[in-house]
């Protein structure tokens, strides 16, 4: 579903107790082409100074300066609550039990993903790319939370907008990333028309699969499409230079 917080457009999924998550557009910004106009990612290739007044425009909408990440495709995860963790960590997940602390994740096609308990005690984010996904990056944000909250259960996560399923064209190393952990992976690949060696893939599936498998009962996609809506969206595999949107989450 679509918002507007502070101004800003933003999509969302359903209310949840205890958690406040949004990710945001390409809109509400003050940058030019080709990152026009909300670019939040400092790597981007954009102006930083333009960066800096999106950034400072997305704080006014959050209860703290977000945690960071120095995202790399992998499947490493940081606790946001450990005073040890540094200001911009290298990893591609991270976890809270902390009310207020601010949780972040930049995409432009790879999916950001958001988990909770049904309580509002735990929450993590993830940047779910598919080395990220196939490396298990859910899976390992999963394990962080539970032992944040051994205790906690009832799991729910949202998967926000990424490359479509047909807009995600593969090779066959996508492929057997995939099936070698799990063959029934499969349906989630087809074989791209006239073109051999090359498949479709559904990431969003992908990534459902993935959650489900590791226990958590309530997954909604959004099925938005970062490829397909220009209008909305930062696209990499579409644009090559272009912004970054991102994940925001915490607990309240």
């Amino acid at each position: 579903m679509e918002r507007v917080i502070q101004g800003l457009p933003v999509v969302t999924g359903q209310q949840w107790a205890g958690v406040e998550y949004f990710c945001t557009t390409r809109a509400g910004g003050v940058g030019v082409a080709p990152h026009d106009t909300f670019n939040l990612g400092r790597r981007a290739e954009d102006n930083p100074d333009t960066v800096t007044e999106n950034r400072r425009r997305l704080r006014a909408a959050l209860p703290a300066e977000p945690l960071w990440l120095r995202q790399v495709h992998g499947a490493d995860v940081v606790d946001a609550d450990d005073p040890a963790t540094p200001q911009e960590p290298a990893a591609d997940a991270s976890v809270t039990a902390r009310p207020g602390r601010v949780l972040a994740v930049m995409v432009a096609d790879c999916l950001p993903v958001v988990i909770a308990d049904d309580a509002g005690r735990v929450l993590g984010v993830a940047h779910a790319g598919w080395r990220g996904l196939s490396g298990g990056v859910l899976e390992r944000t999963l394990a962080a939370m539970r032992a944040k909250e051994p205790d906690a259960g009832g799991w729910r996560a949202w998967v926000g907008p990424g490359i479509g399923p047909d807009a995600f064209e593969v090779g066959r190393d996508v492929l057997d990333a995939f099936m070698a952990d799990d063959p029934a992976t499969e349906s989630y690949f087809r074989p791209r028309p006239g073109l051999p060696g090359k498949w479709l893939a559904d990431l969003s599936g992908l990534a459902e699969f993935r959650l489900r498998r590791a226990g958590v009962g309530d997954v909604t996609l959004s099925r938005l499409c970062t490829v397909a809506d220009g209008g909305r969206f930062f696209s990499y595999r579409r644009d090559g230079i272009t912004g970054r949107m991102a994940l925001l989450a915490w607990l309240s």
